[in-house]
């Protein structure tokens, strides 16, 4: 048995989650709703004290690795609009920094031009100062999609250590050339 698949996903109150035909389930909660389809050979069930299970129908290779998958995204469903996800980014190098102009994040990069980024309708961008970037969302696929795409405007390099960077990330800095002699 699948050590996560078989954990239950309590639901917490105030969030409501409708199962569809085909396991399309839509999770509703104080910071919004998600809807999702699991793969649809998952069997979802819900105590009488509104706890979900997640149970396969056999042993199959297939079944087995679908199993924690599914309790994985349901449970981050639940997280996402109970708690919400955030991604925090930093913003290394002389010159380099961000500011939010209405909905849209404007960066300075080193490049000749700005670099804009408009906010979606289901994530968030806040700027704490102008070394810091945070994405807010209650879709943790997204929120780690829409952080990597504003990472990917500026890699960090290994010589200096310029780019953007997640705040748990560190860069492996490389010696640069030292010389002939």
């Amino acid at each position: 048995m699948s050590r996560i698949g078989r954990e239950p996903i309590t639901v917490p109150a105030g969030v409501e989650i409708t199962v569809e035909e085909n396991n399309r389930i839509t999770v509703k909660g104080p910071k919004g709703s998600i809807t999702q389809s699991v793969p649809a050979n998952m069997q979802i069930e819900r105590d009488d004290a509104g706890v979900l299970h997640v149970k396969r129908p056999d042993d199959t290779k297939e079944n087995r690795s679908l199993h924690g998958l599914t309790r994985s995204l349901i449970h981050n469903m639940v997280v996402g609009v109970t708690q919400g996800f955030e991604k925090k980014l930093e913003i290394n190098g002389v010159g380099y920094r961000a500011a939010k102009e209405g909905t849209n994040l404007v960066m300075n990069l080193g490049y000749s031009h700005q670099i804009i980024v408009p906010e979606t309708e289901d994530i968030k961008i806040d700027v704490p100062d102008a070394n810091h970037i945070v994405i807010k969302g209650v879709d943790k696929q997204k929120v780690g999609q829409f952080a990597a795409e504003v990472r990917g405007k500026r890699p960090p390099e290994p010589y200096k250590g310029k780019g953007i960077k997640y705040d748990y990330e560190t860069i492996r800095r490389k010696e640069g050339k030292t010389g002939a002699k």
